[in-house]
């Protein structure tokens, strides 16, 4: 069964996504301001490193724009799930990865990115590349 989603509906999903987005990276700005540079730098480093997954199979003669190669496409989309730096962020709020602040700005750096993608309309691939609908 597949869900219609109404164009109101994609509006809502995506200012959603845009005030996540914009709360990370006040968070973000937080920490940095509390722990410095090594906070910065893995938030900065995290913001960027889920895009790098699109150049796994660069050559493999992708076919039309906006498409990835078939073999990134596993990459990009374990790299845009939000669920991972969620959990990274719980564990590590948990304490379960100790107290190294570093690791909690690159989860809100990882999560910032994937709220961002998904406010400007960008999410997970489909096999062959091309964007989900």
């Amino acid at each position: 069964m597949s869900v219609v989603v109404t164009p109101a509906r994609q509006v809502a999903k995506r200012v959603a996504w845009a005030a996540l987005a914009a709360f990370l990276l006040a968070f973000i700005v937080l920490e940095v301001i509390n722990h410095g540079g090594s906070a910065l730098v893995a938030a900065l480093l995290l913001l960027i490193a889920p895009d790098l997954t699109m150049f796994v199979g660069v050559g493999v003669g992708v076919a039309g724009k906006g498409k990835l190669s078939p073999k990134a496409v596993p990459y990009y989309n374990v790299m845009h799930r939000p669920w991972i730096p969620l959990a990274v962020l719980v564990v590590y709020s948990a304490g379960g990865l100790g107290d190294w602040v570093p690791l909690f700005t690159a989860g809100l750096g990882w999560l910032a990115h994937i709220a961002l993608d998904r406010a400007f309309g960008y999410g997970l691939r489909e096999r062959d590349g091309s964007r989900r609908a």
